[in-house]
């Protein structure tokens, strides 16, 4: 990969959708189950069903800008001190900092009894739900040495073998425990699941595909998100419900794959807003460079939000999801930035909070 086209790549465009859609995505945890005898419920479902189609493109997102910001053959170079040493600079910190306030935020604000079985398991597990996207990152920091010598040296024909095996794994192994009594050994496929978007972030970066047909694409892939889910829902229940909203079925990926090369597409774009349009560019910037912080705090003023600890209430119960899950995820947003901004300010907060 070029200097030059690893330096077109509209970071701060894709983090600011990735982290929106976040955002979004937790925005609808409070939304009501599908109950296919009442029109009324189903109907707010399907909302929330579309919403959650759109914004579950937000961590692939983020796994693949890693793979293209991290995974280029010029820094092949780095020692693995060196890298472990950024990558500890970048989450170690913020992970402990976060993690404690999420362990007094979940004994004080809701009814968790304080064990030291608790603790233990938060450690292993994460404090709070949204901390395995952390766990995830480690895991793939740690394949990340090797993943830079097999994409520095392999030709373009093996790392699209790579890719092949890992969506064979990712899409054909569950196919057989979802329409039938069999199952087929996932032990065939061994690729790490998210080892497959971090590869394809950089991959996709030299894949020449028209706008009109990403857009085609991500439609698609968004659609059959939407209405296979709806399907799994009227017909099997339980855990196959949100088998399509899966990280790694076929409609998801899809529509992720589509969504990066997409964005990827807006790098002149991205030049004139920051000429024509300084203010969204400022924010786009701030967002972009308060990922970390924005992904750990959100989910904390989105529960404050939904129960009423601001003195108002913004929840499924009170007005309508079409209107309540995107208010609630701008608000969510603006208030993260209105926290985090004047705290990295402080002198030694920056380092401690992301």
């Amino acid at each position: 990969m070029t200097h030059e086209r690893k330096l077109s790549v509209p970071v701060d465009l894709i983090r600011t959708v990735a982290i929106v859609a976040v955002i979004m995505l937790h925005a609808t945890n409070d939304a009501t189950s599908f109950n296919p005898e009442a029109p009324f419920e189903v109907w707010r479902w399907w909302i929330v069903n579309i919403y959650q189609s759109i914004s579950r493109l937000g961590v692939p997102l983020f796994a693949m800008l890693s793979g293209a910001l991290l995974l280029q053959p010029a820094k092949l170079g780095e020692s693995l001190g060196n890298f472990f040493k950024k990558r500890w600079a970048r989450i170690g910190l913020p992970f402990l900092f976060w993690g404690a306030t999420y362990f007094v935020w979940d004994f004080c604000a809701n009814p968790e009894t304080f064990t030291s079985s608790s603790i233990i398991q938060g450690i292993l597990t994460g404090p709070y739900f949204h901390f395995w996207y952390l766990y995830m990152l480690i895991g793939l920091y740690l394949f990340t040495p090797i993943l830079r010598i097999m994409v520095a040296h392999a030709n373009r024909k093996l790392i699209k073998y790579f890719l092949i095996v890992w969506l064979l794994g990712a899409i054909i192994v569950p196919l057989p425990g979802l329409f039938g009594a069999y199952h087929l050994d996932s032990n065939i496929f061994i690729i790490p699941l998210w080892v497959g978007y971090f590869v394809l972030g950089l991959y996709c970066l030299k894949v020449q595909v028209h706008r009109s047909t990403l857009f085609t694409f991500l439609l698609l892939g968004l659609t059959l998100t939407a209405v296979g889910t709806y399907f799994m829902a009227a017909n099997f229940g339980g855990t196959l419900t949100y088998f399509f909203h899966d990280y790694f079925s076929p409609t998801m990926i899809l529509a992720s794959v589509a969504l990066y090369m997409l964005l990827n597409t807006f790098q002149t774009a991205s030049i004139q807003i920051e000429t024509c349009h300084p203010k969204v560019n400022w924010l786009l910037r701030k967002i972009s460079e308060n990922t970390l912080p924005l992904y750990l705090l959100h989910v904390m003023i989105i529960e404050s939000l939904q129960r009423g600890y601001f003195g108002f209430t913004l929840s499924s119960n009170t007005m309508n999801s079409i209107i309540e899950v995107p208010l609630i995820s701008v608000v969510t947003l603006f208030i993260c930035l209105a926290v985090i901004i004047p705290m990295k300010k402080i002198p030694g907060v920056n380092r401690i909070i992301g």
